[in-house]
């Protein structure tokens, strides 16, 4: 057999998807055993049906979601008054992020954090993961790797003076000098600090849940007041925290190539397109010199349209000479993956 065709040759392949969904049983589960083969995805895609009464905010964070998450892939559905028996879809199928998988790792283009706990002797390593809200234009979340250096529980909030001079830019109230434990607490019940140099830095909770999965913070990491509350009991201080900017994520696992890509933004915070060089740089290196069939026209229309959610997009052809039994190639069919 000859070496790999370049990706440019093969646009368009269709080829039958399988699609394995690999997750607990509960919508909203935010913990995931990892897979001894590897693989990195995880979770389930799920359609459910509104009461009256629902509202995409809710859902969101029934379901472990992120506001934006949600609605991203349910377009057309009114927000705020989807209806009785409106069917949504609920994204929870998703691919680890790349990098090691060790501590808190936060996919800033994604809005989600992923917490791999050390674990126990006999343990099977787990994966937790919840959204967050990430910093807003002008107050970018730094990247890196860094560590949590301090838990507090019911933390006071000591508004910073950059914080006072945008609230007085803009007409607000003038904030006191500290903001004690309490409702009007933007902190929330937990806080944790991270060694991260020229400003106060948290992973914290909020008394605005509705904003969770937004790029609306100064910097720091929001959560859901029940996941911070999870999070903080399991972990130490001294953990690991990379703070990570990959809006495209690629992985190959079991013959099978998948793609999930989220909104890409620019060091002004404005949504661009997906690099598409960039994208066949790094697929070739993911690749090597194995034999794959890639679907472009579904890779083409995951990056046109990033909703985030992890969809199939190749297939490993068999080595050459094989005799394996199941490892023939496929044959072409209409392509099937988990989208919207």
């Amino acid at each position: 057999m000859p070496g790999r065709a370049p990706l440019s040759h093969l646009r368009p392949a269709l080829l039958v998807f399988a699609v394995a969904l690999c997750s607990p049983s509960t919508s909203d589960a935010v913990e995931f055993p990892l897979r001894e083969d590897g693989a990195a995805l995880i979770g389930e895609v799920k359609r459910v049906r509104t009461r009256y009464e629902d509202t995409l905010i809710e859902l969101a964070r029934k379901h472990s979601l992120g506001y934006e998450e949600l609605v991203r892939v349910n377009k057309g559905v009114d927000p705020w008054l989807p209806g009785a028996g409106t069917e949504i879809l609920i994204p929870g199928q998703r691919l680890l992020p790349p990098g090691d998988r060790e501590g808190i790792v936060v996919n800033l283009p994604e809005h989600r954090m992923y917490y791999f706990p050390k674990p126990g002797k006999g343990e099977q390593p787990k994966v937790f993961t919840y959204p967050v809200s990430v910093g807003k234009m002008d107050w970018r979340t730094p990247l890196g790797v860094t560590k949590v250096v301090r838990k507090q529980k019911d933390p006071p909030w000591y508004p910073p003076e950059s914080v006072r001079k945008d609230r007085a830019a803009r007409g607000d109230p003038p904030l006191p000098p500290v903001v004690p434990p309490g409702p009007d607490n933007p902190l929330g019940t937990r806080a944790m600090r991270l060694d991260i140099p020229g400003g106060a830095y948290l992973i914290h909770g909020t008394n605005n849940p509705d904003a969770v999965g937004m790029a609306v913070t100064h910097g720091c990491l929001r959560m859901y007041p029940e996941d911070v509350e999870r999070l903080f009991d399991v972990t130490p201080v001294g953990t690991r925290v990379a703070l990570i900017n990959e809006p495209v994520k690629l992985a190959r696992f079991g013959g099978e190539v998948w793609l999930e890509v989220h909104p890409p933004v620019d060091a002004t915070g404005q949504v661009k397109p997906v690099d598409i060089e960039a994208f066949e740089g790094r697929l070739n290196e993911l690749l090597g010199e194995a034999e794959v069939i890639i679907d472009w026209d579904t890779a083409l229309r995951v990056m046109r349209e990033a909703t985030g959610m992890p969809t199939l997009i190749g297939l490993e052809l068999a080595p050459e000479g094989s005799d394996v039994p199941g490892t023939e190639a496929p044959a072409p069919a209409p392509a099937r993956a988990a989208s919207p």
